[in-house]
């Protein structure tokens, strides 16, 4: 038995543009397409056929919008998007299958009908595809589908959901904010540096004040900083990068131009972290360290103090070898040695206190004197005249002249003017500052007292004040007798009584 044509036709598979439309063919056969305004698919356009085949085929989650109604004719990757809704959205209209979102839709649908193009990126919208409210974000191109007149018939829409990357972006930039305001925060030195040449990626306040607030962002470490050529840093940073290996360093001494064209010396303790990337390659150094030139100088000048406290403990404790010993040959009882030893360590100890007091830094002149003739003043106070300039010794200076001094006012308090009711002690000093290391004269003379020496012995006080102390300051001294008494008289350069003496 042979089929008539019109047999032949009622027969056709209606849905043979559908092809091998895999899930969603399978649907779209089983759907009662009578139901819905588009009609029995029999009776569909050829156009509304072939955009049907072609977004079966495709990958990318495309949904058509059918008609005035949008009716929605749909992919399997766009059933996946569609998620709960699925698979109730197809053959519905849009404004209804997506009711959360229907004034959007229904401009999308007179946009497209018109003839016209809508594309958003990373657009929010709020749907229900799981039974409760979602904020999705999405890439959505639209565009027209034309019928055999070329006239709009219905919309297609490419829908890529950005919903992980954006919030992922999101996350990323909360996390770059946040490690953002560490970096601005933190009370120590960062920078990121990026690539083989060293870029600077970031720096915070703290690295900016290190290297004078130059702008260096974008550039190489070695074109933003010149100075540091040839230092070692570079180095460094190469090996990092190349090793994968952090470097640290502590008390490291760098020189850097922090301000106009002088280089500044500079100790810092720091660390260079490799970053790597998900390959293990390195792609950035982190630089983060601390600026300690204030403690590294105050240990060195510690380490000076120390040493310069041991190299006067050692001289101390020789003066006081050479003052026992001195006095013990120059006397003849143990009690006029026990009476002169304490006297001149008593002497030396005042000196030492005033110094002291000075950080070692030197004395005045005028301070020094004052004190070494404290001990003779007597109730009246008026038994020496002091008269001389504004002199700053260096501490050697200072001792020894003290020294000196206690001597000359135990002499005249024994034998001398001072040893009378009515005899006095003039110290006067000068100083020239002309050519050369200047002149410094110092003059100690006794009036009202002996004309003569009661005794020529030489004890450890003449042995001091004309042997020692001129040694000791490189230059010339002389005692002589006058009608009433004693004169002394030093004679040195001002350089030699200014060593070492702070402001001197």
């Amino acid at each position: 038995m042979s089929l008539g044509l019109n047999e032949t036709r009622n027969d056709k598979d209606e849905f043979e543009f559908l092809g091998d439309g895999g899930e969603m063919g399978g649907l779209i056969r089983a759907l009662d397409w009578g139901a819905t305004p588009l009609g029995p698919a029999a009776e569909w356009p050829g156009c509304l056929k072939t955009a049907t085949s072609l977004l079966l085929q495709s990958p990318v989650p495309i949904v058509m919008l059918w008609g005035q109604e949008g009716v929605m004719i749909y992919n399997d990757a766009y059933s996946i998007f569609a998620g709960g809704r699925h698979p109730q959205l197809l053959g519905s209209n849009v404004r209804e299958g997506w009711a959360e979102v229907a004034d959007f839709n229904d401009n999308v649908m007179k946009v497209g009908l018109a003839g016209g193009t809508l594309a958003y990126r990373d657009q929010e919208l709020t749907l229900h595809r799981k039974g409760v409210p979602e904020q999705v974000w999405m890439d959505l191109d639209y565009s027209p589908v034309l019928d055999e007149h070329g006239r709009p018939a219905g919309v297609i829409a490419i829908v890529v959901e950005t919903t992980e990357r954006v919030l992922a972006d999101r996350r990323n930039a909360a996390e770059h904010e946040r490690l953002q305001q560490l970096f601005e925060q933190a009370p120590s030195f960062m920078a990121m540096l990026q690539g083989s040449e060293h870029r600077f990626e970031l720096v915070n306040p703290e690295y900016r004040r290190l290297i004078g607030n130059r702008e260096v962002l974008g550039k190489a470490v070695d074109d933003a900083l010149p100075e540091i050529m040839g230092q070692g840093f570079i180095e460094l940073l190469d090996t990092v990068f190349e090793t994968g290996q952090a470097i640290s360093r502590f008390s490291e001494r760098v020189f850097l131009q922090r301000s106009g064209e002088a280089v500044e010396e500079r100790y810092l303790d720091f660390v260079y972290q490799p970053i790597k990337d998900d390959d293990g390659k390195v792609t950035n150094i982190f630089v983060q360290g601390s600026d300690v030139t204030q403690r590294v100088r105050a240990e060195n000048h510690q380490k000076l103090l120390v040493n310069e406290l041991n190299h006067r403990v050692k001289n101390t404790l020789a003066s006081v070898q050479s003052i026992v010993m001195q006095t013990l040959r120059g006397t003849h009882t143990m009690e006029e040695a026990s009476s002169a030893i304490s006297a001149r360590i008593l002497a030396l100890s005042a000196a030492h206190n005033i110094l002291t007091d000075e950080n070692w830094d030197g004395a005045d002149l005028l301070v020094m004197v004052t004190s070494s003739i404290e001990a003779f003043e007597g109730p009246a106070r008026d038994r020496f005249q002091i008269n001389g300039p504004h002199v700053r010794l260096g501490p050697r200076a200072a001792l020894s002249i003290a020294l000196a001094l206690h001597e000359l006012a135990t002499n005249a308090f024994k034998y001398g003017s001072l040893s009378t009711d009515t005899g006095i002690v003039a110290i006067d000093w000068s100083v020239s500052r002309g050519h050369g290391d200047g002149a410094f004269t110092l003059t100690w003379r006794e009036i009202g007292g002996p004309s003569a020496p009661v005794s020529d012995r030489k004890g450890f006080g003449s042995r001091l004040i004309l042997r020692v102390l001129p040694m000791e300051l490189g230059g010339a001294a002389r005692i002589d007798y006058g009608a009433e008494g004693l004169i002394f008289t030093l004679d040195t350069t001002l350089k030699s009584i200014e060593e070492n003496a702070a402001g001197g």
